[in-house]
């Protein structure tokens, strides 16, 4: 083995130890203002335009600023998984120091997975937003997983809301900490093979792209939904180096440990070496680089480069955003990332209204749908409620965030202002 081999078995070497899980459960049910930055501090239009392209969502509500205005929304409006590109910081409460101490290298060399996701949204963000967060994490238990032995399963809930406190969105994602040697070794996906494509296989997922589109302007009335009605085929793919490229620089940016380059990413590299693994010219790079770099993907136990999960929940939200038109509302979403995508992998998303129902003047249409990929492997399944527009009820009511979290918004905003005028006056 060369002295470079040996590097990386060390770097990958990392274990879960109990002492780790025993210190994970301090932060469970602590709540904090968030702190970060994302890509985008206030939205513009082309912010908005540029996230939606990103993955590949031409829908004119999104990417066209003088088409907005002639909604019911009066403006051009953010996909709903903007939350993912948007923050400004939040100042206020952080994590207690001694829980912060307490913590402090937590889980560090240990690979991290997004496993899925459920949100709820309740107002739209416009040209001129800004988004605040706050939260933590809800739960933490210890599973045995066939990818990779022992994982830590965490959910982390996120409080968004805009610059008026109101809440926008609240977020829950399921994280898997697994060790990147000993999925290695287990070797689960180690028979699957890079995707190829015949012409008349692009001609087949070219054909469901042509027939795509927007419902745009024209209302689908809640009236008009039959449960069990099937909802049109959208295709994805096949994942390439180019689309993760076009995704990263439409939004997801330096999401979400602050990559960057030359000096930065020397700085970056300082603030969290462990993320920093060398590459095969003695090079360390990060170790996000699994979604781009094939040879580093294997080191942890994977054939091929992958997605990110919440590039697919991008497409899965495309999905509905497209079937709801300009006058529907997505409330919630729901989604699990059961099997990778891998670069070369083709998807085509499906779906089906299994229920609808009248709620406080609301018509809520409940849908199942999956992402499935050219081994007829549903690696994405989800499930999702929708808001329509009645010919009996009116025009959607945007639904109420719950009041705990509304109050609390209104709290960490108020101190946010005030922190800020304290350090004005210095």
């Amino acid at each position: 083995m060369s002295d470079m081999q040996e590097e990386i078995e060390r770097e990958i070497s990392y274990q879960i130890t109990d002492a780790d899980i025993e210190r994970s459960q301090l932060l469970v049910g602590v709540d904090s203002a968030r702190g970060g930055r994302e890509f985008y501090k206030v939205l513009s239009p082309d912010a908005i335009r540029n996230f939606a392209r990103g993955y590949g969502d031409d829908n004119p509500l999104f990417v066209d600023d003088g088409y907005g205005p002639t909604t019911r929304w009066g403006s051009q409006i953010a996909p709903p998984m903007i939350g993912i590109a948007l923050a400004s910081p939040l100042a206020g409460d952080p994590v207690p120091e001694e829980i912060r101490k307490g913590t402090k290298g937590l889980f560090a060399g240990i690979h991290v997975f997004v496993s899925g996701q459920s949100t709820e949204w309740y107002r739209p963000l416009l040209p001129g937003d800004e988004l605040f967060s706050f939260g933590g994490i809800e739960s933490t238990e210890v599973k045995k997983s066939e990818f990779a032995d022992r994982s830590v399963i965490r959910v982390a809930r996120t409080v968004r809301m805009n610059q008026r406190a109101e809440v926008v969105q609240v977020n829950r994602v399921l994280m898997i900490h697994t060790e990147r040697k000993t999925a290695r070794d287990k070797g689960k996906y180690a028979d699957i093979k890079p995707a190829t494509y015949t012409d008349e296989q692009i001609a087949e997922l070219d054909e469901i792209y042509a027939a795509e589109q927007a419902r745009g302007a024209e209302p689908r009335y809640f009236e008009d939904v039959d449960v069990g009605e099937p909802l049109p085929k959208m295709a994805k793919g096949p994942l390439t180096l180019t689309e993760i490229i076009c995704f990263h620089a439409g939004g997801y940016g330096f999401a979400p440990y602050n990559i960057s380059s030359s000096r930065i990413g020397f700085k970056n590299r300082r603030r969290i070496p462990k993320f920093y693994i060398k590459n095969a010219a003695g090079i360390p790079d990060v170790s996000q680089r699994v979604h781009w770099e094939s040879d580093w993907a294997q080191a942890i136990g994977n054939p091929m480069a992958y997605d990110y999960a919440v590039m697919r929940e991008c497409w899965l939200t495309h999905y509905l955003t497209d079937w709801i038109g300009d006058d529907g509302w997505l409330f919630r979403q729901h989604d699990e990332m059961r099997k990778f995508n891998y670069v070369g992998d083709a998807h085509v998303i499906t779906g089906e209204v299994t229920a609808k129902r009248v709620e406080d003047g609301r018509g809520l249409v409940d849908i199942e749908f999956r992402a499935t990929n050219q081994r007829e492997v549903v690696t994405a399944p989800a499930n999702a409620t929708v808001i329509l527009p009645s010919r009996e009820h009116g025009p959607v009511i945007l639904p109420e965030p719950p009041p705990e979290l509304q109050r609390k918004a209104v709290q960490m905003m108020d101190r946010h202002h005030e922190l800020r005028r304290d350090r004005a006056r210095g």
